[in-house]
C-alpha cells in the first residue's frame, strides 16, 4: 500500500500504463471480425486489470481486511465516497458486466461497426480502446483517491 502522496502518484502512473497496454490488447481483439469475441475478451482483460490495480494500491479485499478496523472503515467509506463499485471488492464477471453496461452505447456502436468490413473493424477497435481506457482510468483515479484518504488518515 502506498505510504505517501509521491508513492500514490507513482502507482497511479504505473497503473495508467497498465490500462493503456490492456486497452491496446482489447482494441487488437476488437479488430478480429468475430462478433462477441471482443466482449468476452474485454470481460477477462478488464477483470484482471481491476484486480491488478486494486493490488497495486493495496486495495484488494484481502489487503483491506488486514488493515486495522479504523483504517478498514476509512477505506470502504472512501470507496463509497468516490462512487466506485470495484475498489476493495471481489471482482466478478457480473460486477464487470454492470460497469460495461454503463458504457452500453459504446458497446453497441462497437458491435454495430463490425458489420461494415475493414473500416468497421478499425472503428470497433478504436471505440474499444477508448472505452476500455476511460473505464480503466476512472478505476485508477478512484483507487488513488481512496489511497490518499488512507495516507491522510495515518
Amino acid at each position: 500500500m502506498p505510504a505517501s502522496a509521491q508513492e500514490i502518484a507513482e502507482v497511479r502512473e504505473r497503473c495508467r500504463r497498465l490500462v493503456r497496454r490492456r486497452a491496446t490488447m482489447s482494441a487488437g481483439l476488437a479488430a478480429v471480425p468475430i462478433p462477441g469475441m471482443d466482449v468476452i475478451s474485454d470481460l477477462r482483460l478488464f477483470t484482471q486489470l481491476i484486480e491488478d490495480v486494486n493490488r497495486e494500491f493495496g486495495l484488494t479485499p484481502e489487503q483491506i481486511d488486514r488493515l486495522q478496523p479504523k483504517f478498514r472503515l476509512i477505506a470502504y467509506e472512501a470507496a463509497m465516497g468516490v462512487g466506485s463499485m470495484l475498489v476493495g471488492k471481489i471482482v466478478t464477471r457480473e460486477v464487470v458486466l454492470k460497469l460495461i453496461r454503463r458504457s452500453g452505447v459504446k458497446l453497441l456502436a462497437k458491435q454495430a461497426s463490425k458489420v461494415v468490413p475493414l473500416a468497421g473493424q478499425a472503428a470497433s477497435a478504436a471505440i474499444g480502446f477508448f472505452a476500455f481506457r476511460q473505464i480503466g482510468y476512472q478505476h485508477v483515479d478512484a483507487c488513488a483517491r481512496v489511497a490518499q484518504e488512507l495516507v491522510t488518515a495515518r
